[in-house]
């Protein structure tokens, strides 16, 4: 991925050196953007359909709830906390997801244009062991996670070397991977398909609510998808191999294939983000259209 020397997104919080678990700020709720809902949901052929679905029928990635400047000068840090003690590595890693984030804004802020609105930029925290969010406490051994109630994406970096030797998804685009789809979450919030996707689950039973999580999760593969879309075509950020490496990382946290891992054999019922194979062909429907439209999961009777 060709990111060095690109621009650093200013909207990261570093709480890598706050005691014990950090305290998230409350933020606003997105509820700016509600009043584009039927837009939203004509440009992303969902009109009823979306509604319906959710009638009748986590935030993380892996966990199952999962101003910009050039340099990293611009990330902030908490009063109380003292300047974090990294390596070389890690502070080049830091850069890595600065950039990362920033291509998301760039990517969103032009497609909430193209729909008459105007994208809201979602902060990213670091953090080490554990976090409290507005969401609740947040661990490292979870993996990285959005959280709606602040517009936070929460990760920390050590999940990376997780990635990399315990998922066997090495890379620096399976990296970019994960930020892409928490960010999938954000745009979800933002267009109120999260608050819906709530409210449906508290009249649902569990397999029920279980079956919904999976079309959102896809939902954010796809919206991942679309910015990869859209870094290769208008900004030629991506090197031969990437894709390879982000469809590798999506198939090993498919949720067939951690429980065949983890258990032995798979319940599907139980599936709350997707299989293997669902994960790497909604990210590709994103991928090859770059078009919102391409990822209306809810309706869409084959997943």
């Amino acid at each position: 991925m060709r990111w060095r020397g690109q621009r650093e997104s200013g909207n990261i919080e570093d709480r890598r050196s706050a005691r014990g678990p950090a305290l998230g700020g409350l933020g606003g709720r997105g509820g700016g953007m509600l009043n584009l809902l039927p837009m939203v949901f004509r440009v992303l052929g969902f009109k009823g359909g979306l509604i319906a679905v959710l009638a009748l029928g986590a935030y993380g990635l892996f966990s199952g709830n999962l101003g910009s400047m050039l340099g990293t000068g611009n990330i902030q840090q908490t009063r109380s906390e003292q300047p974090v003690k990294q390596s070389a590595e890690e502070k080049e890693l830091v850069s890595f997801v600065a950039v990362v984030l920033a291509d998301t804004e760039t990517t969103w802020q032009g497609l909430f244009k193209e729909m008459g609105g105007q994208y809201k930029e979602p902060r990213l925290v670091l953090f080490r062991n554990a976090i409290q969010s507005a969401c609740g406490l947040g661990q490292a051994a979870t993996g990285p996670f959005y959280c709606p109630a602040d517009q936070k994406v929460y990760i920390d970096l050590s999940f990376y070397n997780d990635l990399k030797n315990r998922f066997k998804a090495p890379g620096d685009f399976a990296q970019a991977y994960v930020i892409a789809h928490e960010v999938g979450h954000h745009v979800q919030t933002l267009l109120g398909i999260s608050k819906k996707v709530h409210e449906a689950k508290r009249s649902l039973n569990k397999v029920q609510a279980n079956q919904l999580s999976v079309r959102q999760e896809l939902q954010a593969d796809c919206l991942a998808g679309i910015w990869a879309h859209h870094a290769d075509r208008s900004r030629q950020l991506l090197e031969q191999g990437d894709i390879d490496e982000a469809l590798t990382a999506a198939a090993a946290i498919g949720d067939d294939r951690l429980q065949k891992q983890s258990q032995g054999h798979v319940t599907p019922d139980s599936f709350t983000h997707g299989s293997s194979a669902q994960r790497i062909a909604w990210f590709k429907k994103g991928l090859s259209s770059g078009a919102l439209q391409t990822c209306d999961t809810f309706t869409a009777k084959k997943l």
